[in-house]
């Protein structure tokens, strides 16, 4: 059985220490970064590795956006547009989805089978450009159908989309990474920020914001919050996929990790994410995630199950990877 985390590694290829730790802890994931990414046969002996560890079924999750946010780079893989491109272009619903089918075709050859994509923060003006151009346009309802557009096309090329960051980040002018956002704006500005997650409600995953919305919860950032998880995410928004923290080593959180995995647990998520590959931090993390059972398995297994049917509808077809690439290198 997977215990209810997804972990990081720290190089090409995992070390004595990093395989002992996973066999003995058993993470639902890994997620990889630039660190981990050297070539493709590397990548693809890293990935199987670490499912050779945990087991077959388990995930391999990237950030591969596009624009500023591509783990996988050139020379071994082609650069993607900015999802900025897409709100821009006339034809950009059409190649916001071959784009992610594109993506898909790449991650899927290396064992990747989880992007953490869509982006669908709605950006204010004056706000942090830690979102900037990895959003699709400035209007909620262009955001949601282009990121469904994207999310379409990493299903149908077999990867499970996770959108982000719900219930959005677009009003933060702050960078998660580096401190703790707070919004102060009231509920009903809040509303629009919701939209374009609540327009995809029905899509497998989603990742939460490190973001304190005083309006909601002054209290607590969202991701540690079961006041925004229950009313907003799962209320409001109605989204019951399933529902990964953004990464705990990140300095919006504070505590020890142990301390930021259960805040994260009893807020409500299913999955917490530690992405730094710091085997100590990941320990802890470990021992204060549960087991994956119950409504968080049974979520898992929806997603995949939505994930499997939208790759089998697109296998019945034939998909001109050369000439999806010629049309999107006329925004690339």
């Amino acid at each position: 059985m997977f215990k209810a985390f997804i972990a990081g590694c720290a190089g090409l290829a995992l070390s004595a220490e990093e395989r002992a730790f996973f066999a003995d802890a058993r993470p639902w994931g890994l997620i990889l970064f630039r660190r981990n990414v050297e070539s493709p046969a590397q990548v693809a002996a890293l990935t199987e590795c670490f499912r050779t560890i945990v087991g077959a079924d388990a995930a391999v999750l990237v950030d591969q956006e596009g624009g500023r946010v591509q783990r996988l780079r050139d020379p071994h893989w082609p650069a993607y547009p900015a999802a900025a491109r897409f709100g821009a272009a006339p034809d950009g619903f059409e190649l916001a989805t071959l784009s992610a089918r594109l993506m898909a075709e790449d991650l899927l050859a290396l064992g990747i089978d989880v992007d953490c994509l869509p982006v669908l923060d709605t950006p204010v003006e004056g706000a942090h450009d830690v979102i900037g151009d990895r959003a699709y346009a400035r209007e909620p309802e262009k955001i949601a159908r282009l990121g469904a557009a994207a999310a379409l096309g990493l299903m149908r090329g077999g990867v499970m989309p996770v959108m982000k960051h719900i219930p959005g980040h677009g009003r933060a002018f702050a960078d998660s990474h580096l401190e703790l956002p707070m919004v102060s704006a009231d509920r009903s500005a809040l509303e629009r920020d919701f939209a374009p997650f609540k327009a995809n409600a029905d899509l497998p995953a989603a990742m939460t914001a490190h973001v304190v919305y005083e309006a909601l919860d002054p209290t607590a950032p969202a991701t540690q919050s079961p006041k925004v998880i229950e009313e907003i995410v799962r209320g409001e928004i109605g989204f019951d996929g399933l529902l990964m923290s953004d990464d705990l080593s990140m300095k919006a959180l504070t505590g020890s990790f142990s301390e930021r995995a259960k805040r994260c647990f009893e807020a409500g998520l299913d999955l917490a994410l530690h992405c730094n590959g710091d085997l100590s931090e990941a320990r802890a993390v470990a021992e204060a995630a549960p087991d994956l059972a119950g409504k968080a398995l049974e979520r898992v297994q929806k997603a995949r199950a939505r994930v499997a049917l939208e790759h089998a509808r697109e296998n019945e077809k034939t998909f001109d990877v050369a000439e999806a690439r010629r049309r999107l290198a006329a925004v690339a």
